[in-house]
């Protein structure tokens, strides 16, 4: 470990506590504080919120896009380079989870709600409406950029943050011995200067873009949980409901806070992914299966030739889908970044950097690409084969939420898959809250991986307050608009955080 720094030196032990002054302090008071005042002006929030969207969403789409392509080179230069061969932990270290157990958790942290929740309505908007120019008139051509953009959003480019992230922060905790927090990724170009007030600033920044993105994944997840249970038993979907689901599955997820690492996340995570396989398989062989399959491939082919078009902002015109979804996206997953990061990093030691990385950008890819296809492609084949508008009509009332279970309302066991669906979202939400505490606490205990249980409960109430805040000042707007606002300023935190990562395992390489 650097002889400049010892983990925990600057915390604070009083109350049972042990916790990093000043991060703790300012990003609880600051987050305490936001909610206080949203909900005491909860109708001139709403207004704020849908402005600073729209705001955020047209004046910095580029900032977002750029930053993404830059992440993407920078995880293939370091794949194919022998860079790639640095193991995270040094030259003997062995794994500390099975490859299964491992994916499990990548899966569970990385994917979390969010293909449950756009799986259906993103393919049927942009078959309605599709980017760079395709006609909407010409049946097969929108049939097949509404899949290929749809994939784009949950492809490489995503996964590339997270695995830029994951990557600096394993070889920083790892290799160089620092704490699992932000400011260690800054350590090979900045040495003691993160142990100082820039690093104060950026991991208090990790903690705002950590929570609101957590916040994000379960206000939608909420979301679409009440229109689950209301699609199966008639409950009224309210803000009461939405709630009642935040803090009953907040309970969930602090009974798993309370279990630990290996009883509570690892074998949620697998559950999840299990159950989320067993779904899958479901629709792919009562749907249409010979389509499904046969275009399974014929989908990778047209994300990788639509790749470079969407990736740009220049000369577009399709304003409303580069803003509309592609910003908000790339905003979601980098406010994800340090939670799905850090995550990802504390479970990694003892895989090579290209290991690391190259599974990141492959395997969870290829899965999102196979889910979109098969949920996505049996959406639009009930359309165009039977005429079955449900689907498309819950998108157009703007009731995305609803569009998975009248898409499975038409394949049989309707009732059942239904309430697997709910359960699987259930899970995701207890996974995504649980992990993201987990790695709030490490973050605000000056990377310490062995705090107080009573700090991840903090963290992880404060999560589902946060989303019960957005959800009742303003719903989907204001979990986007969180989005924006906490994944804007950390666009340019990973841009350094390529460079320092870079500048470290050259040196790593050449000793």
């Amino acid at each position: 470990m650097p002889s400049d720094y010892e983990i925990g030196q600057d915390n604070i032990r009083i109350l049972g506590l042990d916790v990093h002054n000043p991060v703790f302090v300012v990003a609880s008071l600051t987050i305490i504080g936001f909610v206080a005042g949203v909900l005491a002006f909860r109708d001139a929030a709403a207004t704020a919120f849908e402005g600073l969207y729209a705001w955020l969403a047209s004046t910095f789409a580029w900032v977002f896009l750029g930053a993404s392509n830059i992440f993407v080179l920078f995880c293939l230069v370091v794949v194919v380079t022998p860079l790639g061969r640095v193991r995270l932990g040094g030259p003997d270290a062995k794994p500390d989870y099975s490859a299964w157990s491992w994916f499990a958790m990548l899966f569970a942290a990385g994917i979390g709600i969010g293909l449950m929740f756009f799986g259906v309505a993103e393919p049927i908007d942009h078959f309605r409406n599709p980017p760079i120019g395709v006609d909407a008139a010409d049946t097969a051509a929108a049939q097949r950029m509404a899949i290929a953009s749809a994939i784009f959003h949950w492809g490489v480019h995503p996964w590339a943050m997270f695995a830029v992230v994951a990557l600096a922060l394993a070889f920083a905790a790892y290799n160089l011995e620092l704490p699992l927090t932000l400011r260690s990724a800054f350590y090979p170009v900045l040495g003691k200067a993160v142990w100082g007030g820039f690093g104060h600033v950026i991991d208090v920044l990790a903690v705002f873009a950590a929570l609101f993105g957590l916040a994000t994944s379960l206000g939608l997840g909420a979301e679409q949980t009440a229109a689950g249970l209301a699609h199966l038993f008639g409950t009224p979907v309210t803000d009461s409901t939405k709630v009642l689901i935040v803090a009953a599955i907040t309970a969930i997820a602090l009974a798993s806070v309370v279990s630990g690492m290996d009883r509570g996340i690892k074998r949620l995570s697998q559950a999840n992914l299990v159950l989320a396989l067993m779904l899958l398989a479901f629709v792919l062989t009562t749907g249409p299966t010979v389509d499904l399959f046969a275009g399974f491939l014929a989908s990778i082919g047209h994300y990788v030739a639509a790749i470079g078009p969407l990736s740009s902002w220049v000369g577009r015109e399709d304003l409303d889908f580069m803003h509309g979804w592609t910003t908000f996206f790339w905003a979601w997953w980098l406010s994800w970044s340090p939670f799905v990061g850090i995550f990802i990093a504390r479970v990694s030691r003892g895989r090579t950097v290209r290991g690391l990385v190259g599974c990141m950008l492959v395997v969870p890819v290829l899965l999102s690409a196979l889910w979109m296809n098969a949920f996505g492609g049996t959406a639009l084949s009930q359309y165009l084969d039977g005429g079955d508008r449900t689907v498309v009509a819950a998108v157009q009332a703007q009731r995305p939420e609803l569009a998975l279970f009248r898409m499975l309302e038409a394949l049989p066991l309707a009732g059942l898959t239904s309430s697997v669906a709910i359960v699987l979202v259930v899970v995701f939400f207890v996974t995504s809250s649980d992990s993201g505490s987990l790695v709030i606490d490490t973050i605000t205990a000056g990377g310490k991986l062995d705090a107080p249980v009573v700090q991840r409960i903090f963290w992880c109430s404060f999560e589902g307050i946060v989303a019960i805040t957005l959800l009742v000042s303003g719903g989907l707007v204001a979990l986007q608009t969180a989005a924006l606002m906490t994944g804007f300023p950390f666009a340019l935190v990973l841009v350094g955080m390529c460079y320092s990562t870079w500048t470290g395992l050259r040196a790593a390489r050449r000793h």
